[in-house]
Formats: structure tokens, C-alpha cells, sequence
């Protein structure tokens, strides 16, 4: 998508979602057409299984269909609200060990591995001209890679505790401060 073409798409997507609010079908359809792409692709970063992938992106449309009315255009971004949707689907999957329980212990170390490694590798697939990676690049290094393993990777403030070895409020503080310095940086 071109610089241009992005804040249109924006745009549309509030539009979409509040077309979904007035139960307009062709609204779910534009934002799965504007966005279905990403959401598939967040969501498999996440959770590592294409089955449970398009089960978060299908939990998360209904969920949009369903909650589009409390959407509220002007204080945030259609983007952003839809994808904060669907991270919250993937979370409430992972956090659900039922569908992880038939993977063996090797195959959930190695999907936690995945998860890790694709958290701390988002960095470098955004673009050179991207205002966020140059804001996470201010950041402390542990306070950018907690940021990381919670909103791409996944990964609970306990799980990030103890990946990063350190107690759980402390890994709490660097995500607060971080998150907090990330919106100064963008606005």
C-alpha cells in the first residue's frame, strides 16, 4: 500500500466498522477485503497454527460485527481497534492450554521459541521509513523487547518475567514506561 493509499484505507476501515453498527453486510466484507490479509497474518505470527489463526480472525469479525456499535470514530482508529480485537482473540487462545494439549511438550517448547523469535524479528520487517520502529529504536533494549514479546509475540507479563529473568513488577514498569514513551514518540 502506498503512503498515499494508507490513511484512505484508514479511513474506510472506521467507515467499514460503522457500517457494521448499522448491520450492513457489505461493511464486514470491505473490512475483511482492506484488512483479511494482515488479520491472518498477525494472528498465525501469534499463534503459530493456521487452524487456530482462522479461528482467532473468524472470532475476532464476529466480535467486530457484534461490538461495532461501541466503536467510537473519533477516539481511535479503526485500525487499531480491529487489531487490538484481534490480539486479545489470539491471547484468550493461548492462554486456553485445550488446544494446545495435544501438541507434546517439544512441540509447545518449540511453538513458544517461534513465538519469541518472531516477537523479537518484527522490529526489522518494518520498513526503513517507519515512525515506530525509529520510536522503538529510542527505547531500552529490554523495555523494547518486553514491549515486543507482549503485543507481537503474545507472551503474558508473567511469561515475559520470566523469559527475561526478572521480577514481575519491574517487567511490568519497562512496558508501561515503554508504551507510554512510544506514544510520545508518534504523536
Amino acid at each position: 500500500m502506498t503512503q498515499a493509499a494508507a490513511p484512505r484505507a484508514r479511513c474506510e476501515i472506521s467507515e467499514a466498522i460503522q457500517g457494521c453498527a448499522r448491520g450492513e453486510q457489505a461493511a464486514l466484507r470491505r473490512i475483511v477485503d482492506l484488512e483479511g490479509g494482515r488479520l491472518m497474518g498477525i494472528a498465525q505470527r501469534m499463534l503459530h497454527r493456521r487452524d487456530l489463526a482462522e479461528e482467532a480472525v473468524q472470532d475476532a469479525l464476529v466480535l467486530v460485527w457484534r461490538r461495532a456499535v461501541q466503536f467510537r470514530a473519533g477516539e481511535s482508529s479503526g485500525r487499531g481497534w480491529l487489531f487490538a480485537i484481534l490480539r486479545n482473540r489470539c491471547l484468550n487462545i493461548l492462554r486456553d492450554g485445550a488446544r494446545l494439549s495435544i501438541l507434546d511438550d517439544a512441540a509447545l517448547a518449540a511453538l513458544q521459541d517461534g513465538r519469541r523469535g518472531a516477537a523479537v524479528a518484527s522490529i526489522d520487517a518494518l520498513g526503513d521509513r517507519v515512525a515506530l520502529k525509529d520510536c522503538l529504536a529510542t527505547l531500552e533494549p529490554r523495555a523494547r523487547q518486553a514491549i515486543l514479546l507482549a503485543y507481537v509475540g503474545g507472551f503474558s507479563h508473567g511469561e515475559i518475567s520470566a523469559l527475561q529473568a526478572v521480577p514481575l513488577g519491574t517487567c511490568k514498569s519497562w512496558i508501561n514506561r515503554g508504551l507510554a514513551l512510544l506514544r510520545r514518540c508518534l504523536s
